[in-house]
């Protein structure tokens, strides 16, 4: 085991080096002013395995804003908390426009294509902050136990930016409302989404609180049922068909792995019965997507051969 570790430590040191310059070709998000201030040379990888093993290289011990990657968690959370109601109010379809895109949610009378996107995510917060007393305390709390780290924490100038260039999604929410699909105030939706946004986390804490999704929802170290298995499979599916924004047809087609990513810079990729990969490159591609992490996962896992489609 100790040999094998050592082996992925120096393939991933040897893939970050061959990355070093390719982040000249993205650019750091700057519609978030506070993501905007990144340095975009920064760039990590990190492989946890069901053995409880994570290995890393390069920055990926260094918190950064997790973003979209949060929706995956608070997904999660709500399925266990109100389960198959969940997919009257939200679909499981890729969307075919931007993640950002407003026509379709009105023309589908407020009804979110899925629950990675946007609109999907913010219709998700709702659910969580209809039904728990106090959703951001929750959401945290959460992370913090999967990841086994208290010090996890949210970036008060990342919140304080998302809230104040946020239209776009209070547009989304409002829309919803309208059509009777939010149930809570829409300031306390809006709060909770930005928050859960603004977590600050590690590749090597992404890595290590996810596992459980490669597990068939089951936490590999502590033995604790997270989530069912079929509902494990159903959040894979909606990670391989949707969770790469516009470009998840091409990563399935590529890498063949159930992913998000964050416009931070993060990408979280699970390989079933294996493990998790994440890193994080700040500067994206016009998809939105990290331009050193989408090569760094597409050639750890043709290396090692982890595509589910094999």
């Amino acid at each position: 085991m100790k040999k094998n570790i050592i082996e992925l430590q120096k393939k991933l040191q040897t893939l970050l080096s061959a990355e070093k310059d390719n982040y000249l070709q993205g650019k750091v998000a700057n519609y978030i002013p506070a993501l905007a201030s990144v340095k975009p040379d920064l760039m990590g990888i990190a492989v946890g395995t069901l053995e409880g093993k994570v290995v890393g290289a390069g920055d990926y011990q260094h918190p950064f804003s997790i973003q979209s990657i949060s929706k995956v968690f608070g997904l999660v959370m709500a399925i266990n908390r109100i389960g198959d109601p969940l997919w009257k109010r939200v679909r499981m379809e890729p969307s075919g426009l931007p993640f950002n895109s407003i026509i379709q949610l009105q023309a589908e009378k407020g009804i979110p294509r899925n629950p990675v996107i946007n609109a999907g995510a913010i219709l998700i917060s709702d659910i969580l902050t209809s039904n728990f007393s106090s959703s951001k305390f929750a959401f945290l709390t959460y992370i913090r136990k999967l990841a086994r780290n208290d010090n996890i924490r949210i970036d008060n100038d990342v919140y304080l930016s998302e809230v104040k260039h946020g239209h776009l999604n209070a547009a989304f929410a409002h829309l919803m409302k309208s059509f009777d699909n939010i149930e809570s105030e829409v300031p306390d939706v809006l709060s909770h989404y930005f928050t859960q946004c603004s977590i600050s986390m590690s590749c090597e804490q992404l890595a290590q609180s996810l596992l459980f999704l490669a597990n068939k929802g089951i936490d590999p170290i502590t033995k604790e049922t997270i989530c069912t298995a079929r509902d494990a499979h159903r959040v894979n599916a909606i990670l391989s068909t949707s969770g790469m924004y516009d470009q998840s047809g091409e990563f399935a087609f590529s890498v063949g792995l159930p992913a998000k990513s964050g416009v931070g810079g993060g990408i979280i990729a699970i390989v079933p019965g294996y493990g998790v990969i994440c890193t994080w490159s700040p500067p994206l591609n016009h998809y939105g997507n990290s331009v050193v992490g989408m090569n760094l996962i597409e050639n750890i896992a043709e290396e090692l051969g982890l595509s589910i489609y094999h």
